[in-house]
């Protein structure tokens, strides 16, 4: 470990004086990618330094016990303290997911259920948009489609940090993927009666420029429409709004935020390039017969992820068995505690081995 600690350290360094050169920052991306790994080894150089410091300060503490006993209890402090700044080391020099820091596309879509579905796909986003706030996190809206109740039938938004930082969107939202269920009394049930019906979560990391995944101009197959909105806002008149598809995968993406075609082609081209980039990540991964929980799992809408049950104001998150009664408080955003929970389980099982 302690070789493995040492490049960590000089590459420490070796960032802080790059980062600490003013013609870095004339390339943008190449600057927020050592921002990033800078900020992630930020807190295993810090955790290294104080280890180092509580044994310095623990020999010099049993020296001046062994002459003066009142020094005693700053000696049992420091070796009950050591131990847990170790184990807190050992954990921070697990492999991490290396997409941890990225920022994510989310896309939420209607499923069994009809309007029903619809307005829960407008519930889970604005569950996703209150807990970003929370985060101080940027919501933007790519590409969406309103059902006639003022839900969506899809949506798609990317979230994205202010600052580079070691546990980015992807670290606290890549558990969400899969299949999300709702059981309560419609709005459109007349009877009272309580329907179940669910959403599909996607969500990958958002990557970061086109380069990083080649595509091929004749692959791909570009149309152009009308951009919409709710109440006819920010409807151009132009056909502004741009819909990609990728041949070789079926792959659909669109966007139709911005105000230009260009700019909406090129919003587009990075979600693509971001699911593709997911997609070969998952191939590879099933290539490597990994059996872990990885971030390419959470992104199957077939895995029945979460229920949320009105009727008993319950959230149960069937992978890790976590369940509480606050549904409401989840829905307007207050996330961190089934996100914690899926963040231990996972943990866990890297401490594990698994």
């Amino acid at each position: 470990m302690s070789q493995s600690l040492d490049s960590l350290l000089a590459e420490y360094d070796e960032l802080e004086k790059k980062l600490a050169d003013p013609s870095v920052h004339a390339d943008q991306v190449g600057a927020r990618k050592l921002g990033k790994r800078y900020a992630q080894l930020g807190p295993i150089v810090k955790t290294a330094r104080e280890i180092e410091q509580a044994k310095s300060d623990l020999e010099a503490a049993k020296e001046l016990a062994a002459e003066d006993k009142g020094f005693q209890e700053e000696v049992d402090q420091l070796e009950e303290q050591l131990p847990k700044l170790e184990e807190k080391l050992t954990e921070l020099l697990l492999p991490r997911d290396p997409h941890d820091g990225d920022d994510v596309v989310l896309e939420i879509k209607s499923g069994e259920g009809g309007e029903e579905s619809a307005l829960f796909a407008g519930d889970l986003l604005r569950m996703y948009t209150r807990y970003a706030e929370r985060q101080g996190w940027k919501v933007e809206m790519l590409d969406g489609t309103d059902s006639d109740l003022g839900g969506f039938k899809d949506v798609t938004v990317s979230i994205k940090t202010k600052s580079a930082t070691p546990d980015g969107v992807w670290s606290r939202l890549k558990w969400e993927g899969g299949v999300h269920r709702v059981q309560r009394v419609p709005v459109t049930e007349s009877q009272g009666r309580i329907h179940t019906s669910a959403a599909g979560v996607l969500v990958f990391p958002e990557a970061e420029e086109v380069a990083e995944v080649e595509i091929d101009e004749k692959d791909l197959r570009v149309d152009v429409y009308r951009s919409s909105g709710k109440g006819g806002q920010s409807v151009n008149t132009t056909d502004s709004a741009v819909r990609i598809t990728h041949l070789p995968t079926g792959i659909v993406v669109s966007c139709q935020n911005e105000r230009s075609q260009l700019q909406n082609k090129a919003r587009a081209m990075m979600v693509l390039q971001s699911r593709l980039a997911a997609l070969h990540e998952e191939q590879k991964a099933q290539e490597q017969s990994d059996a872990r929980r990885t971030q390419i799992r959470t992104v199957d809408r077939s895995e029945r992820v979460r229920t949320y049950n009105f009727p008993e104001s319950r959230i149960s998150d069937h992978r890790v068995g976590y369940k509480a009664h606050n549904l409401d408080q989840v829905l307007d955003g207050d996330l961190d505690a089934v996100v914690d929970a899926l963040a231990a389980a996972d943990r866990a099982e890297r401490l594990a081995g698994g």
